[in-house]
């Protein structure tokens, strides 16, 4: 497998990255972040693009990175980026920023990966979602906005890419212990007035059923499974990976 990684240089994304290689998938790692994509490109053996999903253009990121690979069988959708604001005090940079890099770059790149892959009528698309599109957040309302519309992008593309071959389901981690889901909670501690973190973490972890949060590497387990194993008849689903906290 060929498969494009965004966000890869840290968190999930450097997970799904190594353990695609790890499969014998050969990766291209897009990040901000050039030195984080340079690193794990050198552990997986894969090829590390740097580029500003925001500014730079959708359909050159994943031409310049198919051409690198020499072709492409996979997207992860994974860069993403998410501030937490009390609602009554949003701003509308964090709107745009979150919707521009969550949403829009999400939606062009599939759009591209999509026609690449229609061409040759096979393809797998996964993106990363979040329990928060289904949840009242109001200190954290325009990540969970933007997440519900990563919803409506994967079922749309999901139907449009259906007839070529190519398949589009979403994942939905639960809490995390990476450096997104630390500072986004570290404001949420601020903006409720707690002053021990610990303590606030270890509140919001025993809210989830199965009583822990989830490793990157578990949900990178299941993002390989609807890239390499998942049968051909799933797409357009969204699989929850939340311990019991988002619950069908």
């Amino acid at each position: 497998m060929r498969l494009i990684v965004t966000g890869g240089a840290s968190g999930l994304g450097k997970a799904v990255a190594l353990e695609a290689a790890a499969r014998g998938a050969k990766v291209a790692i897009v990040d901000i972040d050039a030195k984080g994509a340079e690193a794990v490109a050198g552990q997986c053996k894969g090829i590390a693009h740097h580029a500003d999903l925001i500014n730079d253009d959708a359909a050159k990121i994943v031409a310049d990175c198919t051409a690198k690979l020499g072709g492409l069988d996979g997207l992860v959708n994974n860069a993403g980026y998410g501030a937490g604001e009390a609602f009554l005090e949003m701003k509308p940079s964090t709107w745009d920023r979150t919707f521009d890099l969550n949403v829009r770059a999400l939606a062009f790149l599939t759009s591209a990966a999509g026609k690449i892959m229609a061409a040759q009528k096979k393809g797998r698309i996964v993106n990363i979602t979040s329990p928060a599109s289904r949840m009242a957040l109001p200190n954290y309302t325009a990540y969970a906005a933007s997440k519900a519309a990563v919803d409506s992008v994967t079922r749309a593309a999901a139907v449009a890419l259906a007839p070529h071959g190519v398949r589009v389901n979403s994942i939905a981690p639960g809490m995390m212990d990476t450096p997104m889901q630390r500072d986004t909670e570290i404001a949420f501690a601020k903006l409720e007035g707690r002053s021990d973190i610990e303590k606030f973490l270890a509140e919001r972890t025993a809210r989830i059923p199965v009583g822990h949060r989830v490793e990157p590497e578990e949900v990178a387990e299941a993002v390989l499974w609807l890239l390499f194993d998942a049968p051909d008849y799933i797409t357009a689903e969204r699989m929850n990976l939340s311990g019991g906290l988002d619950k069908d």
